[in-house]
């Protein structure tokens, strides 16, 4: 058994993205936002020292089991860098299955898919450099065709 985690990198200010997961916390339910068979649980705890944000996370791992305790770790990437860098790490052990990556990827694209949405109006006469995130829906392989990806996430 193995520590795994799930590195991205997105293409949004760090400020943006806090401010969502903010929002989204306020108007969340029973202090939970479902993304798919998965959750966050709030609230939002920030480490001053080192300027990350954590929130508690369970991972679906099928019906029949309970979610895996993990957390996510949202932090900026750099000073120098407008990117967000977000890790779901495993509170504990896990087997590395083929359903612990395809859960924990699918939390991940559902939620990097949604986080940005939330980028801020092109403005006129500018060019927004498209994002190099990769999006997966269940029941479509990554990379398959062209059709559009809508939000796992409940409400949104």
């Amino acid at each position: 058994m193995l520590w795994l985690s799930f590195p991205r990198l997105i293409d949004l200010p760090f400020e943006i993205c806090v401010a969502t997961l903010e929002n989204w916390q306020r108007t969340g339910q029973d202090g939970e936002l479902h993304i798919g068979q998965s959750l966050l649980r709030w609230p939002i705890e920030h480490d001053r020292d080192h300027g990350i944000y954590r929130i508690e996370a369970g991972l679906a791992r099928g019906p029949l089991r309970p979610p895996l305790r993990m957390r996510l770790e949202i932090a900026r990437w750099s000073r120098l860098s407008s990117r967000t860098a977000l890790e779901l790490i495993p509170c504990q052990l896990v087997r590395p299955t083929a359903d612990y990556f395809r859960s924990g990827h699918l939390l991940l694209d559902s939620l990097t898919h949604s986080l940005l949405q939330q980028r801020p109006a092109q403005r006129p006469g500018c060019v927004t450099a498209p994002s190099h995130t990769r999006t997966w829906t269940p029941g479509r392989r990554p990379g398959a065709g062209n059709e559009p990806v809508t939000s796992a996430i409940k409400g949104l």
